[in-house]
């Protein structure tokens, strides 16, 4: 047995607070560790303890074994969780813990290592009956070699960071000619997210579901499976929405993959949480893609629909116990959603949007259940990854969880940034998916780049915001005033009481008058429209209007000169004495602008340089991924404004740019 009093959890966010909070219901003591960025962040505050280990950048921070160690010591943390992300699949950490005298709660070193190198993996699982993709697994990593061995597995291929996960160091490549490319793009990334460089390639199967099973193993022998999570709709090879169970799969054929992910868990000798994660064809055909030797981002499906708690279970089989149930016991319930609720723009290609949360409110309902490791005044960082919470729904059958995870969404509150948030409502009322039908194709066949363009607010949503922002102004003035009755609220004697607001959506600014036209009843003119909007109740940041008689739900919140509004799960932000945004191309040159915050990897152009519109002048890292700043037209580089290595916020200037004459 191993006892331990106080786990440190290696980590941050959502996970951090996650793990905190079952180990704290366990009645261990807890233990946080944190960057200059997060010194103030709610997983410090929870935690009993907190130790600093360095600056922003991960590499200097969370992924800084040395530091960690010592803020074990600091703490007086004899356990380490390290959630998922970050070290939680790293086997020199698992080995410098146990070196260190600290219980890791998760696999042996020995195991992580196996299963993270992807290529022997894929060996090993071929040795031990699991079936696998058709691939190149091979030591010779010369672009020769892997381009002969493309061309024998047959496009298209999946390139892949041998050592990686979670999208990085990944790409699809459809024809021999654009692998090059796609090998020097993912060694990069692979280098820079895994320290490792090494590919393997896998034929690409098409339209496939992404279907992975949970298994648990302990020290005794025991390693059954949880059922499985389907996670096929994703963007840019990252999951977005999962669920449990997994809509086409049959008893049959849960059995097979089930004991096929076992026997994967078995073969080299695996003791924890774990997911073994397969591609199933349409035909019912299945193949081994990677085994996660960590808790996944989407574990709380699975714990809905079984009622156990996986991190728990964790630290139970890290204690040395047995896991107290066999596989027939296994007894899942209803069904359960889960969707990535990120700070991104999705009509932007889905780039990170890091910035400050004005404010944070989680819906609440039956069968709802947040994870989030945020709070209003947040910022969300460049430097770690984009995901400000989970919301998952529960219910008793899929479509009872699709709907309560659609109301869900819609009544959630997060104003400040960019987010997925309307996007994730979309994926969910898509026709496909209600049918179960969604596979990793979902997301491109289904949000071509046209249906995720931004549209500005209609007028009736500007009309509205102006009525609440009216009220504000008044109700504040009343709050001055004394001996006012409030029956004299909205009245004048002198005729028609009107209020002119000039309101800043984006680049469209809407000129409006508000007048009182009855009890809560107003009249809303622009240029040329006019609305009346009733007013049918105002509390805690929620309104009910009526606007021509059709009766609306907002969320709104005010912060200073501007108000935020959310409508059916799309949000708005207004402001009130400011132009709307100036042009970035004026008198035939323009400036191009980081469109998120993040670091400078590479500059790829010089000035004097001549390029197309989309050719590539820099990349940013940001967020854990690598996204190309490419040329908004064609014309000529005439300066570079940053350097490799700077670090940059969003609207920073890149690059001076001269538009080519279009006479």
């Amino acid at each position: 047995m191993h006892r331990f009093g106080t786990i440190l959890v290696a980590n941050r966010g959502e996970i951090a607070v996650r793990v905190m909070r079952t180990a704290r219901a366990l009645g261990y003591r807890t233990a946080a560790v944190y960057s200059d960025a997060d010194s103030e962040a709610p997983h410090v505050r929870m935690a009993d303890a907190a130790a600093h280990i360095g600056p922003p950048p991960a590499a200097e921070s969370y992924l800084n074994i040395d530091n960690i160690l010592r803020a074990a010591a600091e703490t007086g943390a004899d356990a380490v969780h390290p959630g998922y992300g970050f070290l939680s699949e790293n086997a020199a950490f698992a080995r410098a813990c146990a070196d260190a005298g600290l219980t890791f709660i998760g696999p042996d070193a020995d195991a992580i290592a196996l299963m993270g190198d992807k290529a022997e993996a894929r060996r090993r699982m071929a040795d031990a009956g699991v079936p696998c993709v058709p691939g190149y697994d091979g030591a010779d990593q010369s672009n020769a070699v892997l381009a002969a061995a493309a061309a024998k597995i047959g496009f298209p291929v999946m390139v892949k960071a041998a050592a990686g996960g979670g999208g990085r160091g990944m790409r699809l490549v459809a024809q021999a000619g654009a692998l090059p490319d796609a090998l020097a793009a993912a060694r990069s990334e692979a280098e820079n997210a895994f320290g490792s460089g090494s590919l393997i390639l896998e034929k690409a199967i098409a339209r496939p579901r992404h279907v992975e099973i949970q298994i648990v193993a302990d020290s005794h022998g025991n390693t059954i499976h949880l059922g499985e999570r389907d996670c096929s709709v994703q963007r840019r090879h990252q999951k977005v929405i999962e669920e449990a169970p997994c809509p086409v799969i049959t008893g049959e054929l849960r059995e097979a993959m089930g004991a096929a992910a076992v026997e994967a868990a078995r073969s080299i000798g695996y003791c924890g949480a774990g997911t073994v994660e397969f591609l199933l064809d349409a035909d019912g055909s299945f193949y081994f893609l990677e085994m996660n030797t960590r808790l996944q981002v989407e574990h709380p499906v699975t714990e809905a629909i079984t009622g156990l708690d996986l991190v728990a279970l964790q630290i139970r089989v890290a204690e040395g116990r047995p896991l107290g149930f066999a596989q027939e016991d296994f007894r899942p319930s209803g069904h359960a959603i889960e969707a990535r609720l990120y700070a991104e723009d999705a009509a932007l290609d889905f780039l990170p949007a890091a910035g400050d949360i004005a404010l944070w409110r989680p819906p609440a309902g039956p069968g709802v259940r947040i994870d989030s490791g945020v709070e209003s005044g947040q910022a969300v960082s460049p430097f770690y990854d984009p995901m400000i919470a989970k919301v998952i729904a529960h219910g008793e059958t899929r479509d009872i969880a699709r709907r309560r995870l659609i109301r869900a969404l819609t009544e959630t509150a997060v104003f400040g940034l960019t987010t997925n948030k309307r996007f994730l409502i979309d994926c969910l009322e898509k026709d496909s998916f209600a049918k179960g039908d969604a596979t990793t194709a979902f997301i491109e066949e289904h949000f071509p780049a046209a249906d995720l363009a931004p549209s500005g607010p209609e007028f009736a949503i500007a009309a509205m915001a102006a009525v609440l922002k009216f009220l504000i102004d008044r109700d504040e003035a009343f709050g001055h005033s004394l001996n006012v009755s409030p029956e004299l609220l909205d009245w004048t004697s002198a005729g028609a009481l009107e209020s002119r607001y000039s309101l800043t959506a984006g680049e469209t600014v809407f000129d409006l008058s508000v007048s009182p036209a009855g009890a809560r009843a107003y009249t809303v003119r622009g240029d040329s429209e006019t609305v009346h909007v009733k007013v049918v109740s105002v509390e805690e940041g929620r309104s009910v209007v009526g606007i021509d008689g059709a009766q609306r739900h907002l969320l709104f919140h005010a912060d200073g000169d501007s108000l935020y509004l959310s409508e059916s799960g799309r949000d708005y932000r207004f402001d009130w004495g400011r132009s709307g945004a100036a042009s970035q191309e004026d008198g035939g040159g323009g400036r191009v602008v980081a469109p998120m915050h993040g670091k400078v990897l590479e500059i790829t152009v010089e000035p004097g340089d001549r390029v197309n519109r989309g050719d590539r002048l820099l990349v940013i890292e940001a967020m854990k991924m690598q996204h190309d700043i490419v040329a908004p037209a064609a014309g000529a580089v005439a300066d570079i404004l940053q350097q490799v290595g700077v670090q940059v916020a969003a609207g920073d200037p890149l690059v001076d740019f001269a538009v080519a004459d279009r006479s």
